[in-house]
């Protein structure tokens, strides 16, 4: 009996850090369709995808809280239970500047954003899709193929540097967009790109723990 109870509370940490994992994603997905339907002047679409990434959001810190609870009382060993707590935090993090950046599309839904400048953080926004999808990839890959896991990491690596272009490439418009933009709105358009970037830079600094964790994978 106390054997099938260790079982299933090792099997609900698992469970839940999944379930943590998969609305991480889910964030960056409603961030990305947020700003897309901002580039539309779709303004109600975009609110309700904010809305969903702000539950969502609320959902990922109730479960970081009741898997760090869960895996003080579970069997997991130690070096599991560790690198689990610092990937379920990092995971936090990511959809903590997530709710960042859509706070600042937020607000600048009821300002005149110059379309151009919606398509760049539009483009932007993809890559963070793609960074988080391949980031979520890796992680599901190291306890069945640590050497795949390694080569998805790498290639978070890759798509957080597109990532960095087209933030600079935002910041380069938003020099040349200080006539036609008051500068309060610029202000909060600053505030978008960082926190995105802040996005990928989690996504990034994830990656790199998995790759550690790979080797300790392959060495056991």
């Amino acid at each position: 009996m106390e054997k099938w109870f260790t079982q299933r509370r090792k099997s609900k940490v698992l469970e839940l850090a999944d379930r943590q994992l998969a609305l991480a994603i889910e964030t960056v997905n409603e961030l990305e369709n947020s700003i897309a339907a901002a580039s539309k002047k779709n303004t109600e679409d975009a609110k309700k995808h904010i809305d969903r990434l702000f539950i969502t959001e609320e959902e990922i810190d109730n479960l970081r809280r009741t898997i760090f609870e869960e895996s003080t009382r579970g069997s997991l060993p130690l070096n599991d239970r560790e690198d689990l707590m610092h990937l379920v935090k990092r995971l936090d993090v990511m959809a903590d500047h997530v709710k960042d950046s859509g706070r600042n599309v937020l607000l600048l839904l009821e300002i005149n954003v110059p379309k151009e400048l919606w398509n760049a953080y539009s483009d932007m926004a993809k890559d963070l899709v793609e960074c988080a999808k391949v980031l979520k990839t890796s992680i599901e890959k190291l306890g069945s193929d640590p050497a795949e896991a390694r080569v998805l990491s790498q290639k978070v690596d890759d798509v957080e540097k597109r990532a960095d272009e087209n933030y600079l490439k935002i910041k380069s418009l938003l020099l040349k967009s200080d006539r036609d933009v008051v500068p309060s709105t610029l202000l909060m358009l600053k505030d978008l790109v960082e926190s995105m970037e802040q996005v990928a830079d989690s996504c990034d600094d994830t990656a790199d723990y998995v790759r550690v964790l790979t080797i300790t994978r392959e060495a056991s």
